[in-house]
């Protein structure tokens, strides 16, 4: 009799590594003030209310940071305003250059917590 080798594949077991207990507390490097977070809420509140109620109107929008931005609103959800550029200003959004015939039409996500000033055209 001749002894095969065993060819059937092993099952493996999966490796769980085990965490241990931190000795010291968690401790965050910061913690929103309670009055500056309702600020945030209602801020957010109303630019969400603002920008929903303005849906696929033209606007100009001016961020924090002085970049500006003209385009139709087509969603506002979760802190987004997201807005699809005009042909002009297309080339700004993503991809420098010459604007092709097919890509004229960018959808830009802008955070509403950046927004310095929304103004209807």
């Amino acid at each position: 009799m001749s002894s095969k080798a065993n060819t059937a594949p092993q099952e493996t077991k999966p490796i769980h590594h085990e965490v241990k207990p931190s000795h010291h507390p968690m401790k965050p490097i910061y913690q929103c003030d309670d009055n500056v977070h309702q600020t945030l809420r209602n801020v957010h509140d109303q630019l969400h209310r603002l920008c929903t109620s303005h849906m696929h109107r033209l606007v100009k929008v001016e961020l924090m940071d002085g970049d500006v931005f003209e385009g139709h609103i087509v969603h506002c959800d979760k802190g987004i305003l997201v807005i699809c550029l005009n042909n002009e200003y297309g080339h700004r959004g993503f991809f420098p250059g010459p604007v092709g015939p097919n890509f004229n039409n960018y959808v830009l996500p802008l955070v509403l917590f950046n927004l310095l000033a929304i103004s209807l055209l």
